[in-house]
């Protein structure tokens, strides 16, 4: 298969490696064009995924190339323009899986939602989500995780084919559960970095992550995802990996805001972005909007705007008033 992959962060370069190490042929593409030039002269990314070698049927491309398939590997907020230049370009009918997680900015838009709002054409459109580092997969290290879209036929088929030893693809219809879960789990990780850097203990911090998946469930639920997603790959296992995985950049943000940085310090400091940190706003305005209570993502919009002190989020979380679970 023709796969193009489009954004060379470390997430879009591991799945560029990856899929080109199992007989895919593979084309990937950056807005940056010296990064470009750098990822092809020298073969590593050396910003993002250092340790890793492309191998030769990974080509690095200034201009998009046919494809039987598009991953659009890029942060949230760049994935509308890039499926508007994969539409001017005419591959706005190519299939396409979204791999990156959160809500767009401003439009509260979840990310098969953005590409099916510009790819107006296209009847293949997904998204790949659940417990996956970069790092992990282009050391080809096992993991599993979802592809789910709404045309079950394609999503099914298209598992099927890219499915290997080292990748396990689960295909789902319910694509608004896994894109929930795969963008809300990084709001919580923040929350239990916050309370492993200020050493609450890991009582606490399963606490967190389970009054945190029932907040996920609660806005998929009013959103229209099913619950039975939640408690799979895209749901439950994301949550785990993200919230206690030592490689976890949203988890690696609570963690320096504990240690007494500002955010945009921390982010600075992190080098990669950290989708939770823009989801923040955007599920507390669609919880908002919807009714659904989610504290853990209201505190964290409130330290976010300088409203608390990070030293008070466990006490606010823990003096709530007591209720039914």
């Amino acid at each position: 298969m023709n796969i193009g992959v489009l954004g060379a962060g470390a997430w879009g370069t591991a799945l560029a490696i990856h899929f080109a190490l199992h007989s895919h042929k593979v084309w990937l593409w950056t807005h940056n064009a010296r990064h470009g030039q750098q990822l092809q002269q020298e073969r590593v990314n050396r910003r993002y995924l250092p340790d890793f070698v492309l191998p030769e049927n990974l080509s690095v491309v200034d201009k998009f190339a046919p494809a039987d398939l598009i991953i659009i590997a890029t942060p949230v907020a760049a994935l509308r323009e890039s499926a508007q230049k994969l539409v001017a370009a005419g591959l706005g009918e190519v299939p396409v899986i979204a791999a990156c997680k959160g809500f767009e900015q401003q439009t509260g838009l979840l990310p098969q939602q953005v590409l099916a709002e510009v790819m107006s054409a296209n009847k293949c459109i997904g998204v790949l989500s659940g417990p996956s580092f970069a790092q992990e997969l282009a050391q080809q290290l096992p993991c599993a995780v979802t592809l789910a879209s709404e045309n079950f036929v394609w999503i099914q088929a298209l598992a099927a084919t890219l499915n290997n030893t080292v990748l396990r693809l689960y295909a789902n219809a319910d694509v608004i559960g896994a894109a929930v879960g795969g963008a809300v789990k990084n709001v919580m990780a923040i929350a239990t970095g916050i309370a492993d850097g200020l050493h609450y203990g890991i009582n606490a911090r399963v606490a967190l992550m389970t009054r945190g998946m029932a907040e996920i469930s609660r806005l998929n639920q009013a959103l229209g995802g099913q619950a039975a997603t939640l408690m799979g790959l895209s749901g439950m296992g994301d949550l785990i990996l993200t919230c206690t995985g030592s490689l976890s950049r949203n988890r690696r943000v609570g963690l320096l805001l504990a240690e007494g940085k500002s955010l945009p310090e921390a982010l600075t400091e992190l080098g990669h972005v950290a989708e939770g940190v823009y989801t923040v706003e955007e599920v507390c305005r669609q919880a908002a909007s919807l009714g659904v209570d989610m504290p853990i993502a209201t505190i964290l919009q409130q330290l976010f705007e300088g409203r608390t002190e990070v030293q008070a989020l466990a006490e606010i979380l823990m003096e709530r008033a007591p209720r039914a679970e």
